[in-house]
């Protein structure tokens, strides 16, 4: 496992030299995984919200949160199934952003990502803050698409991209960490593609439902 990880791959092509994390394919395509249906958007309904360890509790209903300030930014996504998109255009709201608007308490540490149905992530809140991290609404100058999480995702590139919580409701700051939904089904819950974090116990069998979020 240790020569595993120290092992660096390269993408087959001329004009990029980026590394792939260890482990990963570059995937020809963009593959369709998630868990559950793909839900039904309705913009009269829908809203986004920060909540827990916050100052100020915030709510954007689609119209505001389509109305806010945007940036681009390239970022790959890194599949634990083991594919990579690579070469990926973003667009959409940094939540740094967002977090300045609600003021974080002192006591916030994680934050939870909720998703529709009840799905959820947790990361550590400075993974918020890293730069080319997202609340996406565009890929490569086009609104999302539905099967890729449409409205909003989250676009976390250095972790797995079941962290980039597709169909994202709400970010949920909190004090001390829990685990999300693919958590609990002994997937990492740091989950850095770089460092192959795959799975809490990487001793164990391979854990969990056969479907992955990306």
């Amino acid at each position: 496992m240790v020569q595993h990880r120290q092992r660096t791959v390269r993408r087959p092509t001329i004009e990029s030299t980026t590394p792939l994390p260890p482990g990963q394919f570059l995937a020809k395509r963009w593959p369709v995984l998630h868990q559950g249906d793909v839900p039904v958007f309705d913009p009269a309904t829908w809203d986004f919200q920060i909540t827990g360890l916050v100052e100020r509790p915030v709510a954007f209903p689609w119209a505001e949160f389509a109305d806010l300030p945007t940036v681009e930014s390239p970022g790959d996504l890194h599949c634990v199934t083991r594919w990579t998109k690579a070469d990926n255009l973003w667009r959409g709201v940094r939540p740094a952003d967002l977090l300045a608007l609600a003021r974080p308490l002192p006591d916030a540490r994680f934050a939870m990502l909720h998703g529709e149905s009840g799905y959820s992530a947790n990361v550590p809140l400075d993974a918020l803050l890293e730069d080319g991290v997202l609340l996406a609404t565009h890929h490569a100058g086009e609104p999302l698409l539905p099967q890729h999480g449409a409205p909003v995702r989250s676009i976390l590139p250095r972790l797995y991209a079941w962290k980039s919580v597709k169909w994202l409701r709400s970010i949920e700051l909190i004090a001390e960490d829990r685990l999300g939904f693919w958590e609990e089904f002994g997937y990492s819950s740091s989950a850095d593609a770089w460092k192959e974090e795959r799975f809490a116990d990487e001793r164990g069998p391979r854990p969990g439902p056969p479907r992955i979020d990306s």
